[in-house]
């Protein structure tokens, strides 16, 4: 690549994506680098669940389950809504189903 494209590319770059945003996006791909939490949207992204319910599907314990929970609710990633006793959990929104399913897609296409 030529010092002019590549300056081109910088000037692009800079236009679209600040230091702030690559660091932001980053820190959501790290989240969804985990496997266990990536287990847990998974499960979400079929459908609402209790923690009894996903520590049950994952073989996990509770307390683990909610750890992760938790991680993923500060991220905006999961919500939930109390329900008697019990926190029903679901994903927090479309996207997240749709970066999960782009991906299985994209590691298909590479086979």
């Amino acid at each position: 690549m030529k010092n002019n494209d590549v300056n081109k590319t910088q000037n692009c770059l800079s236009k679209h994506l600040k230091d702030e945003e690559i660091y932001e996006l980053s820190d959501f791909f790290k989240i969804l680098g985990d496997s266990t939490r990536l287990k847990i949207l998974w499960a979400l992204d079929r459908h609402e669940m209790t923690v009894t319910e996903i520590s049950t599907l994952l073989g996990m314990t509770k307390s683990a389950v909610s750890h992760q929970l938790k991680t993923l609710k500060d991220n905006k990633l999961v919500n939930y809504r109390k329900q008697g006793k019990n926190a029903i959990y679901e994903l927090d929104d479309l996207h997240i189903s749709t970066i999960i399913e782009t991906a299985q897609i994209h590691l298909k296409e590479e086979k």
